[in-house]
């Protein structure tokens, strides 16, 4: 069975076919995390500035 991938920030599920291309995928001390399309945007300069996600 595959594994439901979800936004790390506020948890919403991605669709049966995966994250689509505009979620965001980023790695936070070396732990892969996706990001839903209303998180990233609300959060782009943040993540573009890298800041963890503890931060925002």
């Amino acid at each position: 069975m595959a594994e439901t991938l979800v936004c790390s920030h506020c948890g919403t599920p991605a669709p049966a076919g995966g994250p689509p291309p505009t979620w965001i995928y980023s790695v936070e001390n070396g732990a892969g995390c996706y990001y839903c399309d209303a998180c990233a945007r609300a959060n782009i300069r943040a993540i573009e500035g890298r800041l963890d996600a503890a931060w925002w």
